[in-house]
């Protein structure tokens, strides 16, 4: 089959990209990116211009015509591009819903005319904003805290209406909070940060209490999880997943004494008990066993294996 990932330069789609390459099944792979927040350098190494297998595209989501264009052959679509960082949206909310919201529904449109087989869309498990329950599934209502939740959450509807106007295949995989290292890492996400910080011998800084609950996946098992849904549709018959662990559930302040505790260092964690501690959702993934697809990795691994990363494949010289 031939892929389009969007968003295909950024932290998820430079771990996807090499997996689809790898499969059996994937004839060609296209990229489609603004650069805005991803980096060329992140499609090194991959095959680009190698051959005819993987093709790149500098567009924005936000232009049709890009997106037309970008589809032009295409049998399925991984829909990766958006604005990311969830608190950050809320001083972007304009911005925000044009990336995430008027671009998937470019996406969506071209996918219709263009007859692609398969559309999978990148949701969030933020949608559920702060949750009583513990054990949150698919059929629990959203409750959107930031402009990058409410963008998710009205698209994964956008998702539904398309699938039944145009009779393509699709599915919303509501995403864990991502850790680990891909080329297009990025260091605003909790575990990633802490473990930076933790090298760099500074504290570890909590928001609120530390009680909020957060699932975790890794990059490379959330890339699995696209490729999983794009390469067998039929084992994913839903609108929507939760993708993640049901034993990678944790609070904040866990996460932190993780990452002290795995990389044997004396840190001070330092809780900001007035500040907002953002959004708390325990996930269930029960739906997400019924695929066949299972993460790999735990948050414990991923925190050692970032650590010997961090020291190991820097040129120390190349930051000066």
């Amino acid at each position: 089959m031939h892929v389009l990932v969007t968003g295909g330069c950024g932290y998820i789609g430079s771990a996807l990209v090499p997996q689809l390459l790898a499969d059996d099944a994937v004839e060609q792979v296209s990229v489609l990116d603004s650069l805005a927040q991803g980096s060329p350098r992140n499609l090194v190494g991959t095959g680009l211009g190698a051959d005819a297998s993987l093709r790149f595209h500098r567009g924005d989501v936000r232009e049709y015509g890009h997106v037309e264009n970008a589809m032009r052959g295409v049998d399925t679509v991984i829909h990766l591009a958006a604005i990311t960082g969830a608190d950050s949206t809320h001083d972007r909310r304009e911005e925000t819903f044009a990336v995430n919201y008027d671009g998937t529904e470019n996406v969506l449109t071209a996918a219709g005319k263009l007859e692609v087989e398969n559309v999978v869309f990148a949701s969030s498990c933020n949608n559920y904003g702060r949750a009583a329950s513990k054990n949150i599934d698919e059929e629990t209502p959203a409750e959107p805290l930031n402009p990058y939740a409410e963008t998710k959450a009205q698209s994964e509807e956008l998702l539904a209406d398309a699938m039944e106007e145009y009779g393509f295949d699709g599915t919303a995989l509501r995403m864990s909070t991502n850790y680990g290292y891909s080329r297009g890492v990025r260091f605003n996400l909790v575990v990633n940060h802490f473990v930076f910080r933790a090298l760099t011998d500074r504290p570890l800084t909590v928001y609120g209490d530390g009680s909020n609950w957060r699932p975790f996946i890794h990059v490379r098992d959330a890339a699995r999880a696209y490729r999983h849904a794009a390469c067998h549709p039929d084992d994913w018959p839903h609108l929507a997943y939760n993708v993640g662990r049901n034993d990678e559930n944790y609070r904040i302040s866990e996460i932190a004494a993780i990452v002290r505790d795995e990389l044997d260092r004396s840190l001070d964690i330092t809780y900001l008990r007035d500040e907002q501690p953002g959004p708390s959702y325990h996930v269930s993934f029960d739906r997400l066993a019924e695929t066949g697809f299972e993460p790999r990795y735990s948050v414990r691994e991923g925190v050692v294996e970032l650590a010997e990363t961090f020291q190991t494949t820097v040129d120390p010289s190349k930051l000066e």
